[in-house]
């Protein structure tokens, strides 16, 4: 149950508002600003709604829009007064915030990152997306892995961007790393509403791992993003479900790490987050432990390749306007011209 979207706050309990942002259109510095002051009303706007509220999510894209502009004048960087106002604004609130930036990278294709700041004011988590939409976005993939923090309640709160989630690598890493709480923020339009929703159902279950997840909200007059706010239960009960397409509604619930705990614990049917590296325990002393997985042995040995690896035919950005990219990962731009 959700503690009828949060209003009845259990002791262990977090409540968590999942915002269906507005899409806007944001193509200059001053629609950068005029749109970090929606944000941080928005923020207001929670604590308003809801007292018991612990974490405010906001989706991916919240600041800049779907346009995948990377004019420099409109990036972000941790520094900057973006993200200035929203650890204000988490501080005079008192609550816990989730937020999305499009971040400069001196050294190649912009970050797509995400923020989580306490309600002092203080920077906790800071991620950038490691599987970018391709071939639909420029962004520069992650290369900080996922981290996995002490969150409100002394939850462990982990975040993913949008198709990271289409990985069901990236909710196991998540939760091999304790978090109990995943967040995944999106911009996501409406084509990808079912896999949507059962990913987010089956990275909870297969995990044990309560799932909140949230997209854009709306139309910007070329794109339609579909909210869909939607937190599961760690056995993968949906909890809350934003299904009205409503910009800037907050879909609430109050989800009890506590019981991820209990059930990580105690489970035997199902406990598939332990079962994964034990395999066959009642027929062997503590579970085979092995790596049978080729892909996984193979990617870890920088050999990974599909059988039709040479029959795939999108490999690259052109088809969405953006030039064949010649930086190898790792390299940066500066490098990559010499």
């Amino acid at each position: 149950m959700s503690g009828l979207g949060g209003l009845n706050k259990s002791p262990n309990g977090v409540v968590i508002g999942m915002v269906q942002l507005q899409l806007p259109v944001v193509v200059t510095p001053a629609d950068l600003a005029a749109q970090t002051d929606r944000i941080v009303e928005m923020v207001g706007k929670a604590r308003r709604n809801m007292a018991t509220m612990d974490l405010v999510v906001f989706p991916e894209y919240a600041l800049h829009g779907l346009s995948m502009d990377i004019n420099p004048e409109i990036m972000c960087s941790l520094d900057g007064p973006e993200v200035a106002a929203f650890k204000a604004a988490c501080a005079e609130h008192r609550i816990w915030g989730c937020f999305s930036i499009m971040e400069k990278n001196p050294g190649g294709m912009p970050w797509n990152s995400g923020l989580i700041i306490d309600d002092t004011g203080e920077l906790k988590l800071y991620y950038r997306k490691m599987h970018p939409w391709v071939p639909v976005e420029p962004w520069e993939p992650g290369d900080m892995g996922i981290p996995v923090i002490d969150g409100p309640k002394g939850c462990k709160l982990a975040l993913i961007i949008c198709h990271d989630g289409m990985f069901p690598e990236m909710a196991r890493e998540c939760a091999y790393k304790g978090a109990e709480i995943m967040l995944r923020t999106a911009g996501y339009t409406a084509p990808i509403r079912d896999s949507w929703r059962f990913t987010n159902q089956s990275n909870a279950f297969c995990n044990l791992m309560v799932t909140a997840n949230v997209c854009m909200c709306g139309s910007d007059g070329t794109f339609d993003s579909m909210g869909e706010g939607m937190i599961v239960n760690f056995d993968g009960q949906v909890l809350s479900h934003g299904t009205s397409g409503r910009a800037d509604e907050i879909v609430t619930a109050e989800v009890r790490p506590d019981l991820v705990r209990e059930a990580r614990r105690h489970w035997g049917v199902e406990n598939n987050i332990y079962q994964f590296g034990h395999r066959g325990y009642v027929a062997v002393k503590g579970g085979a432990q092995d790596c049978p997985y080729t892909y996984m042995t193979d990617l870890a040995a920088g050999r990974y390749r599909l059988p039709w690896e040479d029959e795939v035919e999108v490999t690259d950005g052109t088809s969405c306007g953006f030039p064949a990219p010649v930086r190898v990962y790792g390299e940066k731009a500066a490098e990559a011209a010499e």
